[in-house]
């Protein structure tokens, strides 16, 4: 895949070099953290901003999806980028299948989402929702899987082992109607909350007319960086489950049905 990061919308100084500010600066790179997590041992809590498609908004041609993914201070830590093809996200739509590449301030691929071709509904309990998160590409650390529910949306974030460590569960209405859409994030027994992942309203011009959506998501600062990455691939499940749109409208159905 042709690097997606160097086509991001930047701020350009005189002279043809980025402002250093627009950057997190990486830390150092503690022991046994996969190359390009180093970020997140510093960061408890992400802002992850869709970019929004010009071709997409007037026409309704699905395109790739593109993210920035930012520090609570507004600095870029990660650029995400989709790698599907076109018949797929055209005939598919919210439902289908993608890889997403999540790479660094030097375009380098750090983490690597692959979800398959799956159905959400309750309907289906054998056939659910998942993502294997890769950091980096090609190690796997973790695994967001949906949870059978007929009420709210839920999810098992797991560790390579496939040992659940952390829960998500949603409300019964995920359509946000002038109000942010709150995903409560639980420790492992479901009884102790941990963070919360917020799909954040922007307005209705950008909400009726662009699938282009915000989301921001807090965690424990001292959390493992690999259940981090992964509860950040978790957003981007979320965000095709329930707020990619089809003819611009959200799926705005009750429960898993």
């Amino acid at each position: 895949m042709a690097n997606p990061a160097g086509s991001m919308p930047t701020t350009v100084q005189p002279g043809g070099t980025v402002p250093p500010s627009q950057w997190m600066q990486a830390p150092q790179t503690p022991p046994n953290c996969p190359p390009g997590l180093e970020y997140l041992t510093q960061i408890d809590q992400l802002l992850v901003h869709q970019q929004t498609e010009v071709l997409e908004a007037f026409t309704g041609f699905e395109t790739n999806n593109k993210y920035e993914v930012k520090n609570s201070m507004g600095q870029r830590v990660y650029f995400a980028a989709e790698d599907t093809n076109c018949c797929t996200r055209n005939i598919c739509g919210n439902e289908r299948p993608f890889e997403m590449a999540i790479m660094d301030n030097t375009g380098r691929e750090v983490i690597h989402l692959s979800s398959p071709l799956r159905c959400h509904s309750c309907w289906f309990p054998c056939c659910l929702k998942k993502v294997e998160v890769q950091a980096p590409p090609g190690n796997v650390i973790g695994y967001v899987r949906q949870s059978w529910s007929i009420c709210k949306p839920a999810y098992h974030i797991q560790d390579a082992n496939d040992e659940t460590v952390l829960k998500i569960q949603g409300p019964c209405f995920t359509c946000n109607i002038c109000g942010d859409v709150e995903f409560q994030v639980h420790s492992a027994d479901g009884d102790i909350p941990v963070g919360q992942i917020r799909k954040q309203w922007t307005g209705i011009a950008k909400e009726m007319f662009t699938d282009a959506d915000n989301f921001g998501i807090t965690f424990p600062l001292d959390l493992d960086v690999n259940v981090k990455a992964t509860l950040l691939g978790a957003i981007f499940l979320i965000d095709f489950m329930f707020f990619e749109k089809d003819g611009h409208k959200e799926d705005a159905s009750v429960g898993m049905m």
